[in-house]
């Protein structure tokens, strides 16, 4: 079994392309069917120096994770599933952890 937070301390890997994908930032959580729904990751951020603008995230399906290894997650983002606002709330009855 593996802990939310142990989540976070495994770097993220693209194996479509081999790129670093940074950390999660969030977790997706049906509560109805009482499992994760997807991971959030950093986007590419759209601000200036830091000051103006909003990050964007990635939304990583659960299902486009291949691996879960004791140092690294391996997801097959061969598309972007979904880009996102970083103010943007949840809703449908999922929860939003970290």
């Amino acid at each position: 079994m593996v802990k939310v937070s142990d989540l976070r301390m495994r770097e993220v890997i693209n194996i479509a392309d081999g790129r670093r994908m940074g950390p999660i930032k969030d977790i997706d959580i049906d509560l109805e069917q009482g499992r994760v729904s997807a991971i959030i990751l950093p986007g590419q951020s759209s601000r200036f120096l830091g000051l103006f603008g909003r990050e964007e995230e990635i939304i990583v399906p659960w299902h486009k994770i291949k691996k879960i290894g004791l140092d690294v997650i391996l997801i097959d983002l061969r598309d972007i599933t979904e880009v996102r606002p970083d103010n943007s709330s949840a809703g449908n009855g999922k929860e939003r952890f970290f």
